[in-house]
């Protein structure tokens, strides 16, 4: 009797809680939030300044009492109590306008597929103390694939590559199930890291993690680009001390970024070998999906169908097809309930 009530006052949601971005789709509306995974605290009182979009701003320009944190990390919560509270805030932004008091919403959340039990569990728990009468998790390949419009459930192989802010998540999915995956530490962070690290080690210089960050989405490139692309870094000489600027060019953004994607290359073609030969037919055919953040990497398809020898396109908006596939489980709970990942065992008694 009360699920039904809440459910007639709340909006059930699904969210892809990402590193780097957290996407929150609400039933028969859509995408209502996209907004950085970020939190800004006073750590002298445990105040909580700023969530999302006005706490990114802060992010490197903070005094010392007030640190702008992201409070998941590689894909999984690495500070409860803080994901809790940013839980919290989009749940409750998302009722604002409507006039439900307690929103009690019924929620699905996107997981990285290499995640333990006790992480599953982390998340499962932060949703419920923020608001959720019930929350559902679902693995982020299957949802990808779901949200780029893959037939997961027909018999047929679907490969799909999701690179995100913290994890690159790889699977062959097939009967609505994952048959193969991999999932991988190395994702959109990684590839600015390896940009500042560049900087660093050609340059002297010292990056910003927001200046490293839009360089890699300006000039960044996977594969040579057909008209060269040119742009300003800017950050602090480690010889002087002073403001630095070089220019720098995809040629160079692409030598930086290159040790890691030939690793997220190099999970793609393990998947690969490892998938059975009736599902990679298939998967010849039908091609591999890239989606994520990642997936915007200027030239990434191409060299994923040089070194797999299978054709390989983009996902129709890639940054959203996580989020989309949880609304669309969500719109369709009842038939779509086998995707779902299984809920973590039972908490012991003591």
């Amino acid at each position: 009797m009360f699920d039904r009530l809440f459910g007639k006052f709340s909006q059930d949601l699904g969210i892809d809680l990402g590193t780097a971005n957290t996407l929150v789709y609400s039933k028969g509306r859509g995408i209502v939030i996209n907004e950085p995974s970020v939190v800004a605290m006073n750590i002298k009182t445990k105040q909580i300044l700023a969530i999302g979009t006005e706490a990114r701003k802060m992010v490197g320009k903070t005094p010392a009492h007030i640190v702008a944190t992201r409070p998941l990390r590689d894909g999984v919560i690495s500070d409860f109590e803080i994901t809790e509270h940013m839980l919290r805030y989009f749940i409750d932004k998302v009722h604002h306008d409507s006039f439900s008091l307690v929103p009690r919403p019924r929620v699905i959340i996107g997981v990285p597929s290499g995640v333990t039990e006790v992480e599953k569990r982390a998340v499962e728990d932060a949703a419920m103390r923020a608001g959720a009468r019930k929350a559902f998790l679902i693995e982020e390949p299957m949802a990808a694939a779901i949200g780029s419009r893959l037939p997961v459930q027909d018999s047929a192989g679907n490969l799909i590559v999701d690179i995100g802010g913290g994890t690159t998540e790889v699977a062959v999915i097939s009967l609505g199930g994952v048959v193969v995956s991999r999932s991988l530490r190395i994702a959109g962070d990684e590839l600015s890291e390896n940009v500042i690290q560049y900087a660093r080690d050609e340059f002297n210089l010292l990056l910003g993690e927001r200046t490293a960050e839009e360089i890699k989405i300006g000039i960044g490139s996977a594969w040579e680009l057909s008209e060269p692309l040119e742009m300003p870094m800017r950050g602090r000489d480690l010889v002087t001390g002073l403001p630095k600027e070089v220019i720098v060019n995809d040629t160079q953004i692409r030598e930086a970024l290159s040790r890691s994607v030939r690793t997220i290359i190099n999970s793609v073609k393990s998947t690969v070998e490892e998938t059975p030969p009736e599902l990679l037919a298939d998967i010849m055919e039908r091609g591999i999906v890239l989606s994520g953040g990642g997936a915007l990497l200027r030239g990434l398809d191409k060299l994923v169908a040089s070194t797999t020898h299978i054709p390989t396109r983009v996902a129709d908006d890639p940054l959203t097809a996580v989020v989309r596939g949880t609304g669309i489980v969500l719109e369709e709970l009842e038939s779509l309930q086998e995707v779902l990942a299984p809920s973590p065992s039972p908490k012991p008694l003591r």
